[in-house]
């Protein structure tokens, strides 16, 4: 019988997320700072204003992007995921470097 009590759970998580191999770890912690980023982004523009919106804008759409290029890359390099093994983990991840260039072409594009 499982332990269904919020520690219990939280002790389960650990104990899987121990398993994880690095370079999904590394990756999380990427997806983590991403994330925090474009919390901060948001809520500067909501405590203090939206003046340069395109700025705005553009910093946000840059987080949002970089968050799902590098959901995806964990995805495509997760070893439990056996769907798709016709990509290489070096393939995906240059896959992941050519779009991240081509979203802050975008971005910088954006800004004027």
């Amino acid at each position: 019988m499982s332990d269904l009590s919020f520690t219990g759970i939280v002790k389960s998580f650990f104990d899987s997320y121990s398993k994880t191999p690095q370079k999904l770890k590394i990756i999380d912690l990427f997806l983590i700072y991403t994330f925090l980023t474009g919390v901060i982004v948001f809520g500067y523009c909501c405590l203090v204003g939206t003046f340069p919106f395109n700025s705005f804008l553009a910093a946000f759409i840059s987080c949002v992007g970089c968050f799902v290029l590098a959901a995806c890359l964990r995805i495509q390099i997760n070893p439990i995921n056996n769907f798709n093994k016709t990509i290489s983990p070096e393939r995906a991840f240059t896959d992941f470097l050519l779009c991240n260039l081509i979203l802050h072409l975008v971005v910088f594009n954006f800004l004027g």
